[in-house]
């Protein structure tokens, strides 16, 4: 079972944007000695909910600050990108950490950002594929070239070349469906629960046009999702109705302490105060009516449906999670207090007193290694 550390580079009230971000490598560096498999690092754009811009920048420090843990992106917003230009950063960032990092992609949303950048809602709303087709190529060729809507450009070498494959976010049947058409592992939200979860993994096997390789996440040549080739290390396992799933991945929020009760009532208090104008924060490009959240009903959700509890608690809930999906590789958001300390503290036990517990419970994906 692989385990990580998800860090939105929470803009908690109170606290400056470098700060947030000096704390996020340096809990990427207390997860690599807590013992988790790997760290994800999320991007956002004009809004405190996450004051991160680049999550690709970020995980190059948070590379050089460690020397074992795997760090992803989750996830580089493909839509207000050049794939290419990605592409090129990303096997920058392979080459420098020994084969350590993992580019996860998503769509994003109709948000100002497409219009910042000068992408385009256009962008959003139909050039997904052929974005992503475009950075998969440039990721896994020696050279590229593309004559589409979007993109068009002469020949040209990739320098350095790699082959790695992204991990793609997906929220929605359409991205579920472009993930496994191309056997891209997905990486799934944690706004959603395990019922939710699992019936997007049975979308995907009943949409994959090609089964996922034996020993690894699936397509070209079995690999660790977003990373090179594996070395059968349990990166594909058998769902609960179905083939091997091609290394998905899947956010949860991870809150660990004394009693459930008093976990779960310290994120009911501290939660609120960082998503109410955190999620405000998306403001649509187009003038369209921005979603609304119940955010009390939504914390209550998460500390319901996720590890967020005693240690007992953390490790029944994730067991359950990886035998109602097949899931075997759980990202878990770990900055739900907002606080320095209290973040790394909930680092430090969850390595301790959960991760050893879970990986007994679920011996048949083994622990991967962190590089290919």
């Amino acid at each position: 079972m692989r385990i990580g550390v998800f860090l939105v580079a929470a803009g908690f009230p109170g606290r400056r944007p470098g700060e947030v971000l000096r704390d996020t490598v340096e809990a990427v560096a207390a997860a690599e000695d807590a013992g988790f498999d790997d760290a994800w690092i999320a991007e956002h754009h004009f809004m405190s909910y996450g004051v991160c811009p680049s999550a690709v920048t970020l995980a190059g420090v948070a590379l050089g600050r460690t020397s074992r843990i795997r760090v992803g992106t989750a996830v580089s917003v493909l839509s207000t990108r050049h794939p290419v230009d990605l592409a090129e950063q990303a096997a920058v960032l392979d080459q420098v950490s020994g084969g350590r990092f993992t580019l996860g992609v998503g769509r994003g949303g109709p948000w100002v950002d497409l219009e910042v950048f000068g992408t385009g809602l256009a962008r959003f709303e139909r050039g997904f594929a052929e974005s992503l087709d475009l950075l998969c190529a440039a990721l896994d060729r020696e050279t590229v070239t593309a004559d589409g809507e979007f993109f068009r450009f002469r020949e040209v070498p990739m320098v350095p070349a790699v082959r790695l494959r992204p991990v793609v976010a997906c929220t929605s049947p359409e991205t579920v469906t472009l993930a496994a058409e191309r056997g891209l592992p997905m990486l799934l939200g944690m706004h959603i629960g395990d019922e939710e979860k699992a019936a997007m993994l049975r979308h995907y096997r009943q949409t994959a046009v090609r089964p996922p390789a034996a020993g690894g996440p699936g397509g070209r040549g079995g690999r660790e999702p977003g990373g090179r080739e594996s070395r059968g290390s349990g990166g594909s396992v058998a769902g609960p109705a179905g083939p091997p799933l091609p290394g998905h991945v899947a956010a949860v929020v991870g809150h660990v302490g004394d009693s459930t009760a008093q976990v779960a009532g310290e994120l009911r208090e501290a939660m609120p105060r960082w998503l109410e104008p955190g999620l405000a924060g998306y403001v649509p490009v187009d003038g369209r009516a921005r979603p609304r959240r119940d955010i009390p009903a939504y914390v209550d959700f998460l500390c319901d449906a996720h590890p967020v509890g005693s240690p007992g608690h953390c490790v029944e809930t994730i067991t359950r999670t990886a035998e109602v999906t097949g899931l075997r590789h759980l990202m878990l958001m770990v900055e739900g207090a907002g606080d320095r300390a209290r973040t790394l503290e909930n680092i430090r036990r969850l390595g301790a007193e959960v991760l050893p517990r879970v990986r007994e419970r679920l011996p048949s994906s083994r622990r991967a290694p962190a590089s290919g």
